[in-house]
């Protein structure tokens, strides 16, 4: 009996200083039945060394012998390889990720041209069962409490409530702009650090959880719409409703210290919550927090990994945050990937069973056959 035989390589983006697997998630699958190969260095960025790994029973080798991509069955990886990994794969290999699938037609290439089968860890569906697997929420509460850390830091006042001799000084007012799971801990974090908060989400329903954290909710412009979430995650919301939104908002925030936006659609451009008019009435000093940037930003005038003074109000287009928390961010992912494969391993091998929904949703491809073609084919996060 072979068995199922795992890659973990080095990430190859840039800055990406996360990893796919830990030497906790390496020693379970070992004692799964697996073996175990990781690229020398995978780790190093994250805080483990090559040999915490072969303490854990992997091993540790290097992507320059071709003879070790004839053993492989599955890579684990963060983000999709570069093309010159996955054309060294055997067909039928196994990818499994945050693949980044939306309009990735480069991916689907190689997927078809390389007869490659892949996992895309952001398709698994908001159910119960995946809850243990869900990397997106993993990563995203981590973006969330370092968010509010960097916003702390670049504001000119202190966040909480202080009483000394030269007088009392007023706690901030924070506002986060969507309450999902990034959300949720930013108010959170806010919160423990002594600022007030106030929350702004489409959804109604959101508001017993915000005010459990101690924030205060801005009901929503009373605008009909339909469902206000899709699979678990908030949907795209009309522009009527956006612009009625913003209206409300301005008065918070003129008000407001910290502005963080949080504020996603799966696979669709991030909703505009802040224009040029909302951010002219906050004070100079203040501070906008957009983790949303990558997909377009929630915030006019953000851009990725940047700091921008504009009148005054710093605009922080706050990108790949894991990533700043490189061992934490590795140890909650490599968990969420061995909640999903492990009930997969059977009898020696790693089994795409189609009849369960968490594979039936999240597996893009089969041995090169697209699943999900209307994944590749939406540019909106181009």
């Amino acid at each position: 009996m072979i068995l199922p035989r795992l890659l973990i390589p080095v990430e190859s983006v840039p800055g990406e200083t996360r990893v796919a697997a830990t030497p906790e998630t390496s020693k379970k699958f070992v004692e799964a039945g697996c073996n175990v190969f990781v690229q020398q260095g995978a780790g190093k960025l994250a805080g483990f060394a090559d040999e915490s790994y072969l303490n854990a029973g992997a091993k540790v080798v290097a992507l320059d012998d071709l003879n070790l991509f004839d053993e492989i069955d599955s890579v684990l990886c963060v983000n999709a390889p570069e093309t010159d990994l996955l054309s060294k794969l055997s067909p039928e290999t196994l990818l499994v990720g945050l693949l980044s699938p939306y309009g990735n037609t480069a991916l689907e290439k190689s997927l078809k041209t390389y007869k490659l089968s892949a996992l895309s860890l952001e398709l698994l569906p908001r159910i119960s069962r995946a809850q243990s697997a869900d990397a997106l929420s993993s990563q995203a509460n981590i973006a969330g409490y370092k968010g509010v850390l960097l916003a702390a830091s670049a504001l000119d006042r202190y966040f909480p409530m202080l009483m000394t001799a030269a007088g009392t000084v007023q706690p901030a007012k924070v506002v986060v702009l969507g309450a999902g799971v990034a959300g949720l801990q930013a108010i959170a974090t806010a919160k423990r650090l002594g600022a007030v908060v106030y929350v702004s989400d489409i959804r109604p329903a959101v508001k017993e959880q915000v005010e459990s954290l101690g924030a205060r909710f801005i009901n929503p412009p009373d605008i009909n719409q339909s469902a206000s979430e899709s699979g678990g995650y908030a949907r795209q919301s009309s522009e009527e409703f956006l612009a009625a939104q913003r209206q409300k908002l301005t008065k918070h925030l003129a008000e407001a210290d910290v502005a963080i936006c949080t504020a996603q659609v799966p696979g669709k451009k991030a909703p505009r919550l802040l224009s040029e008019e909302m951010l002219d009435q906050m004070r100079p000093g203040s501070v906008v927090l957009d983790l949303a940037v990558s997909q377009g930003g929630n915030c006019i005038g953000t851009k990725p990994g940047e700091t921008i003074i504009r009148k005054g109000v710093n605009l922080i287009g706050a990108s790949d945050l894991p990533c700043t928390v490189p061992n934490h961010a590795s140890v909650l992912y490599s968990r969420n990937l061995f909640s999903l494969l492990h009930p997969l391993l059977s009898e020696g091998e790693l089994r795409l069973d189609t009849s369960d929904e968490l594979i039936d949703g999240s597996l893009i491809s089969q041995n090169g056959i697209i699943r999900h073609q209307t994944i590749f084919n939406s540019g909106e996060t181009n």
